[in-house]
């Protein structure tokens, strides 16, 4: 277990190089998933490597080895090293799990004042009297639709095409849930300060989602293009403080949108080997960092099991 232990943390830190470099090189919706599921997997692995860390030295107190029925603590080491050891993983454990309710609480807060939201117009979409050029999608909470949220501005600034491309972009932000995927990227981020570079990639890869999708509903990928363009473009060049965004909102103007026109327009410069060099690499990353907690959970078990063998013989 003393070696095993460590890989969980130190894997998120070799999965971040591989990251950055699949976004552009798998479709939108792989670089999604893959993102998505590395990101909780890794800070799954390294919150119970926490765990691991903190059993060996918490048996050293007679409390604990009373409750596990122990004649003798887990942990070869000494006192000075197993103690010390414990008491960090467990303070980092103890702030992981604050820091992510925290973060729950707060992402819960945030979906039902959207919830409440008040646009000027019913139904799906909400139409702000603004002449500053804005659009995001605003979800709501679990079981109730979310709502796409454009100033008057915006839809001055976009021909009808435009327009309806926007909206799709958005409508797709909602029918996928991406909002979840965000929270479930800055939960893990929480759990491990490495895998904090990972919310960019799947930022990037999300708004790719439903750009591809805006593009499958106007049936024409350059007007999603110009309509993504434009409207980043009217953001940026409006006059005045921009309106604040609800925290939950995702808006088609984000990221990087040349990369994305180029996306779309089919002049990316992604390189389908190197995407799948990079899931590879992710992949392995994941695997590597559950076989070694299913290792270290493994060897700790049957440490326990022969310190309480040594009870029953005696």
């Amino acid at each position: 277990m003393i070696y095993a232990v460590w890989l969980p943390l130190l894997m998120p830190f070799l999965a971040v190089p591989a990251a950055r470099r699949l976004a552009d090189a798998l479709s939108p919706v792989r670089a999604v998933r893959l993102l998505a599921a590395t990101g909780v997997g890794l800070a799954l692995c390294s919150v119970l490597a926490l765990v691991l860390l903190v059993v060996p030295g918490a048996t050293r107190f007679s409390a604990v080895s009373a409750v596990g029925e122990l004649v003798r603590p887990l942990s070869d080491a000494g006192p000075a090293a197993a103690v010390p050891l414990a008491a960090a993983a467990l303070a980092l454990l103890v702030g992981c799990v604050a820091a992510v309710a925290r973060a729950a609480r707060r992402h819960w807060t945030e979906l039902c004042r959207a919830g409440r939201y008040d646009g000027h117009a019913g139904g799906e979409l909400a139409v702000l009297r603004d002449s500053r050029p804005d659009a995001y999608a605003l979800p709501g909470r679990p079981g109730t639709p979310g709502r796409i949220v454009v100033t008057t501005g915006m839809l001055r600034a976009l021909d009808p095409a435009e327009r309806d491309a926007l909206l799709a972009h958005e409508r797709a932000h909602l029918k996928g849930r991406h909002h979840l995927f965000i929270a479930a990227a800055e939960a893990a981020a929480l759990c491990h300060p490495a895998l904090r570079s990972l919310r960019a990639p799947l930022g990037y890869a999300l708004e790719r989602c439903a750009d591809e999708a805006a593009a499958s509903a106007v049936g024409d990928r350059r007007i999603a293009a110009r309509a993504i363009g434009r409207a980043a473009l009217a953001a940026r060049a409006a006059e005045g403080a921009p309106q604040p965004r609800p925290r939950v909102a995702l808006a088609a103007a984000a990221g990087p949108v040349p990369r994305r026109v180029a996306a779309l327009l089919g002049r990316s410069t992604a390189r389908p080997r190197v995407g799948r060099v990079a899931a590879a690499a992710l992949l392995a990353c994941l695997v590597v960092s559950g076989a070694a907690a299913l290792d270290a959970t493994s060897d700790l078990h049957s440490s326990i099991e022969a310190a309480q063998g040594e009870s029953a013989h005696h």
